[in-house]
């Protein structure tokens, strides 16, 4: 590349630091006194609450020290903003190819139908044909998953000049064909039909076989379907390699005669005696089969669900790698989880916005964003384990001279060899190359090893998303999500890998703590639950646990409350939620701390004594008809006896006891005197109340497959009742 072009990309310091910085130190002012106040105020012995007062300064410390963990990321957030532009205006023959990996685990909860409209996105990004490579890792070696992707590698032969020449968005059919009734003004209708009958006949065909559960037998000649046999399961396979569209070759050719992309289903072996290592494995045995096939420097990684949504998005990652001042010290780049499912007022606090617009950046001000996952472009050097040096130069043209030195026959049997369940042993992959092994969350631990081998992360974040997915469309869903996130992130901050000792000297302490924000969420499960229940309890029974309203040791309770909130709903509506969605989210805060996070310690803990071993669930992608119609109307669905459920009901039942309880107290037994001395405990639990008010529907109103059972109302009536009875004696 020549030495006089400009920069690809600049970095923008967010605006308003000084006033924010300012409200920080006054609300860490606030904290302190209320830790005063506890310390200086506690019951003596022999004394009503002393032991709650304690409990309860214990939580407030934790919440404390907690606040001032996630000031890490909004101290100092940075912007990136790309120069397509003056990409574009270079040779693309200097352009590295790309190998994109998409991995799918199970034919049921990912449909066929879904995966191969991904990989169609995929293979359609704006960008030179023969220097794009699609691979699509199928985890669970399903003939139906292959046979799909058979039926895309020849869809692909109209669908990619369609896309072209019409420069179509998204180029997903799957979301293209279902936000438009009618064609664009730009397209040719006639065209535009045709295209779409040649995707619904495509669909059509893919979703009788899935409901078949078989192929056409006069398929099972054709190459690539005598891999499988009778005997093969999801977990009992041999390692399967098919390269279905041969960039190599000069007839691997579009409709427009135009080259198409490379494209290679795979399936790792699988045995049942040999651990494999959820995605991870799977991502693992992709960098060594693409290694053999296209070897390209980039890497990008998507899930099955989440389809490119911008045609553009390889080039504008490009910037960051390509830019010679300022990207040789680049990593990976990485895009925000974007869902296209979300409801207006984003009702299960799927959408990420705060997180997306606010955390990210922060984490970019100290050196660079964690990896979530998906929608992520990689060097291939720092996926095989290569530490940062000033002196390292990057070939840019790895895999550019893909001649044919072998059939795409010989090709397919070499790279089984690296498939296998037994090749990875006695090896570093998993440890020092390759994505990290023995975490739930495989993706940030890998991202956090390489900034410690010394390379930086980047995060941006277009006006076009680049990726969308499908956000769960059910609470459970949504509970189990987070609690796999938790679980995982709190492995890794208990383990030799936590920011603050693996970190040390190698990335700043702002990004250790930032990393420790999402590291620590399963612990807050434990104070929130204390703060629910234990003051709730206490005003039963009359005893107060916070200054009385006409206290001066009042002020900064309920600064630090409101101002907390305050800020919070400001950044959300910021982030483009509303009102309504802000209150959601609050909801689930609940939801997730009392369930999800209380799940995810639990099975850390019985994972470091060793009881339990790591698994991992895969979110379904799609839902019954009545559920989904309950979704678009914004109402909870539970429709299971989970003991997730129990405890959401349990404690908006205890809750809703001690309110009435508490209320009866001064009006009835003439205790009004009480308020003050109450108050804060009166509004705790009535705001605790009127977060639950969707699970008392739940349980006594609605009718619909969606609502709480009985099982769960007679437990979690239970439990308040026998808690309240027990408080009272």
């Amino acid at each position: 590349m020549g030495e006089s072009y400009e920069s690809l990309f600049e970095a923008k310091q967010a605006k308003g630091r000084l006033a924010y910085k300012l409200f920080a130190c006054s609300m860490l002012v606030g904290i302190c006194l209320i830790w005063f106040y506890r310390a200086t105020h506690v019951p003596g012995w022999g004394e009503q609450g002393r032991w709650a007062w304690i409990g309860i300064f214990v939580a407030e410390l934790w919440f404390g020290f907690y606040w001032i963990i996630t000031q890490s990321v909004r101290w100092s957030p940075i912007y990136y903003y790309t120069h397509t532009e003056k990409l574009s205006q270079r040779d693309e023959t200097e352009w590295p190819n790309v190998d994109i990996f998409v991995c799918t685990a199970d034919p049921i909860a990912e449909p066929p139908t879904l995966v191969v409209s991904t990989v169609l996105s995929a293979m359609a990004y704006n960008y030179p044909p023969e220097k794009i490579s699609v691979y699509l890792s199928d985890d669970a070696g399903s003939v139906l998953t292959f046979y799909g992707l058979w039926e895309a590698s020849h869809f692909a032969k109209h669908w990619l000049p369609f896309c072209k020449k019409y420069n179509v968005e998204p180029r997903s059919p799957a979301a293209y064909f279902s936000k438009l009734c009618n064609p664009p003004d730009a397209c040719n209708p006639t065209e535009w039909s045709s295209m779409k009958n040649l995707y619904e006949e495509m669909t059509d065909r893919i979703d009788s076989v899935v409901m078949l559960g078989k192929i056409p037998e006069e398929l099972r000649a054709n190459k690539g379907f005598s891999e499988w046999s009778s005997g093969m399961t999801s977990r009992n396979h041999p390692p399967i390699i098919q390269i279905l569209i041969d960039g190599r070759e000069q007839g691997s050719i579009d409709s427009d005669g135009n080259a198409l992309p490379t494209l290679v289903y795979m399936a790792r072996e699988k045995r049942p005696q040999h651990h494999h290592n959820f995605k991870a494995g799977a991502m693992n045995a992709l960098i060594r089969a693409s290694s053999e096939i296209s070897n390209s420097p980039i890497i990008l990684n998507m899930d099955c669900d989440m389809y490119s949504n911008n045609s553009e998005s390889i080039r504008h990652a490009l910037c960051f790698f390509l830019d010679e001042e300022k990207g040789h010290d680049i990593g990976f780049v990485q895009y925000p989880q974007v869902f296209h499912n979300i409801t207006k007022n984003d009702l299960y606090d799927n959408s990420l916005n705060v997180i997306t617009q606010l955390d990210h950046p922060g984490l970019d001000g100290w050196g660079g964003t964690i990896y979530i996952g998906t929608g992520c472009f990689h060097r291939r050097e720092i996926l095989c384990g290569r530490k940062y040096s000033k002196d390292y130069k990057e070939d840019w043209k790895r895999g550019a001279e893909r001649k044919i030195t072998r059939s795409a026959c010989i090709l397919e049997e070499r790279v089984k060899s690296l498939l296998t369940c037994t090749y990875e042993h006695n090896t570093q992959w998993g440890q020092e190359i390759g994505l990290k092994y023995d975490c739930a969350v495989e993706d940030v631990i890998t991202g956090l090893l390489i900034q410690c081998r010394g390379w930086k992360s980047v995060f941006i974040n277009l006006q076009r998303k680049a990726f969308l997915g499908v956000a769960p469309t059910t609470l459970a869903e949504s509970l189990v999500q987070h609690k796999r996130w938790s679980e995982g992130t709190l492995q890794i901050f208990l383990s030799k890998y936590c920011p603050f000792i693996l970190g040390r000297g190698k990335i700043k302490l702002g990004l250790q703590m930032g990393y420790c924000v999402f590291g620590l969420w399963a612990p807050n499960s434990l104070p929130t639950l204390y703060y629910l229940v234990i003051p709730s309890l206490c005003l039963l029974k009359g005893i107060s646990l916070f200054p009385k309203i006409t206290s001066p040791w009042f002020v900064p309770f309920a600064y630090v409350t409101i101002g907390k909130h305050v800020h919070g709903l400001v950044e959300s509506l910021q982030c483009g939620n509303t009102l309504a969605g802000w209150w959601n989210s609050q909801r689930m805060w609940i939801l997730r701390r009392t369930t999800s996070f209380l799940y995810g310690i639990i099975a850390t803990i019985l994972k470091l004594l060793g009881i339990s071993k790591m698994g991992f669930t895969i979110t379904a992608k799609v839902s019954d008809g009545d559920a989904s119609k309950r979704y678009e109307q914004e109402v909870m669905e539970f429709g299971s006896s989970s003991s997730m459920f129990v405890i959401i009901a349990a404690i908006a039942m205890l809750n809703l006891f001690c309110l009435v309880g508490g209320l009866r107290r001064l009006v009835v037994d003439g205790g009004i005197m009480d308020l003050g001395r109450l108050f804060i405990q009166i509004l705790l639990c009535g705001l605790v109340v009127a977060i639950h008010l969707p699970i008392y529907e739940a349980l006594f109103i609605r009718k619909d497959k969606g609502s709480l059972p009985l099982s769960v109302t007679f437990l979690s009536l239970g439990f308040a009742t026998f808690a309240s009875l027990l408080t009272m004696v």
